[in-house]
């Protein structure tokens, strides 16, 4: 049974959607088929999003070559969204979502939640909660959704 109003299952391909950035050019979600994707929703006042997204910033350069790490913002604020990154220093594309449509068809009725979405646009999983997703157990989880050696 879906949490949120349009919510797309683990095992269900992604629909497609236009992605307006915090930072840079407008994007749709099909632009990052072709490599596996994590997708984590946040939101600047969330604190533990605000903890993890560290984690996910290095996990996006150490492992940016064998698959994508893009962020989803939920504030209804942009500029607070854009405030915190700036100075988390997070490098890696994030979006934000004004009209909940990203954050219904993601299921992301709490937060933070990351997705683990093959090459495809298959969701293969989500993981609700603040992880360390660098760690070595995360990597791990991550290595065998993507069918990766990591």
């Amino acid at each position: 049974m879906a949490a949120t109003p349009g919510e797309v299952a683990a095992g269900s391909q992604l629909r497609e959607a236009q992605l307006q950035p915090l930072f840079g050019k407008p994007r749709k979600l099909s632009d990052f088929r072709g490599k596996p994707l994590l997708i984590n929703v946040w939101a600047s006042w969330c604190g533990p999003c605000r903890q993890e997204m560290g984690s996910l910033d290095r996990l996006a350069r150490r492992y940016g070559e064998q698959f994508v790490v893009i962020g989803i913002s939920t504030d209804d604020y942009p500029e607070r969204a854009r405030a915190f990154l700036q100075k988390s220093g997070t490098t890696f594309p994030n979006f934000i979502d004004h009209q909940l449509l990203l954050e219904n068809m993601l299921g992301a009725d709490r937060l933070p939640l990351t997705l683990l979405v093959d090459a495809q646009g298959r969701i293969l999983s989500k993981h609700y909660g603040a992880r360390e997703w660098d760690s070595p157990e995360t990597v791990k989880l991550i290595g065998k959704a993507f069918q990766l050696k990591l």
